[in-house]
């Protein structure tokens, strides 16, 4: 006889498997990061992209952020050996590998990280993909963090007061402007830079205004220097591991693409603006001094002037990788310029 208690407990077991079948079914993606929680990329574009996963695959597939995993540049290696999924890096802290998307980060482009974030990725579809330069991986985005500025302890009124100073510099373009300032680079990930500058390692540094909040850098400067058009851009990407994909059924892999590539791109530009502007705030309430300079600032003058050329400089240290470098400069500086209008 089945009786009252029999059948609850047969329903019990029965949604209990059902429970199992359906977390067993679900797919963990695994995102290494290495910002601090606070940093947008963390509490905004993955989160973000991480909802955008779970509604394209109807819940199949779930992202889990992970933390603590050594230095950005491992990134790369790290998911090409499938030791995470899927990460995000910036490309100077692997030189010679990742020379073409650094075009964005040439001085002068005067845009958003929203703006340069899109051009980056149309510009990387249309020229760069080609050249395989990031053979092992599958891009997801492409983007840049807001205009670079330069964050020190003591007041720069001329290009001559950082002349020997020591300035932490993250690679890419910020390695030659640094030459071309005559300054004593330090390398290390932005993650050092509070420590750097609290044990008077460095003098100062180079970065966008949003870490005098996300990297609590206004505890530990007390001047930022802003550049009417721009210092520099920093380039990076977002990847997955392509076996990783493989793994997945052919609806789930175009789901997740589906809400990568242009649209992802410009969500990390957009909140990476968003972060300035909480720079900006944190730098005011803190009473750092953030000096804006216009065109017509005599240090503006002197470092369009020390900067000029550097354009063709990179389209020169690109020519292995046969591509239109020209054409990608026209087109990057269109889209960006354009965006929005």
């Amino acid at each position: 006889m089945i009786t009252i208690k029999s059948f609850l407990k047969a329903g019990v077991l029965s949604l209990g498997v059902l429970a199992s079948t359906s977390a067993l079914s679900e797919t963990v993606l695994r995102v290494g990061t290495w910002l601090p929680p606070t940093a947008k990329q963390n509490a905004v574009v993955w989160p973000t992209w991480a909802k955008w996963v779970e509604e394209a695959t109807e819940g199949r597939v779930k992202v889990k952020l992970e933390y603590g995993l050594g230095h950005p540049k491992t990134m790369f290696q790290l998911v090409e050996d499938g030791v995470i999924d899927a990460s995000y890096s910036y490309h100077g802290y692997v030189p010679g590998r990742f020379k073409l998307p650094q075009v964005i980060e040439q001085p002068g482009l005067g845009v958003s990280a929203e703006a340069a974030s899109v051009a980056l990725w149309r510009v990387y579809k249309k020229h760069f993909e080609k050249a395989n330069e990031f053979d092992g991986l599958e891009v997801l985005a492409m983007f840049t963090h807001g205009q670079g500025t330069i964050q020190t302890k003591d007041p720069v009124n001329s290009l001559a007061d950082l002349k020997g100073k020591k300035i932490r510099v993250g690679g890419g373009v910020q390695g030659e402007i640094a030459h071309r300032m005559e300054l004593t680079t330090v390398s290390a990930p932005a993650t050092k830079a509070y420590e750097m500058l609290q044990q008077g390692v460095i003098d100062g540094i180079f970065m966008p205004v949003a870490q005098q909040k996300s990297l609590r850098l206004a505890e530990v400067t007390k001047h930022v220097t802003v550049f009417p058009t721009g210092m520099y851009m920093g380039s990076f990407s977002m990847f997955i591991n392509p076996e990783f994909l493989e793994d997945l059924s052919d609806k789930d892999r175009k789901a997740i693409m589906s809400v990568s590539g242009e649209k992802l791109s410009a969500l990390a530009g957009k909140a990476w603006d968003a972060g300035d502007n909480d720079g900006y705030v944190a730098s005011k309430a803190a009473g750092v001094n953030v000096n804006k300079l216009s065109a017509n600032d005599k240090m503006a003058k002197e470092f369009d002037a020390l900067t000029k050329g550097m354009d063709q400089e990179w389209a020169k240290s690109v020519a292995d990788r046969k591509v239109d470098a020209q054409a990608a400069l026209k087109d990057l500086r269109d889209i960006a310029q354009n965006y929005g209008k």
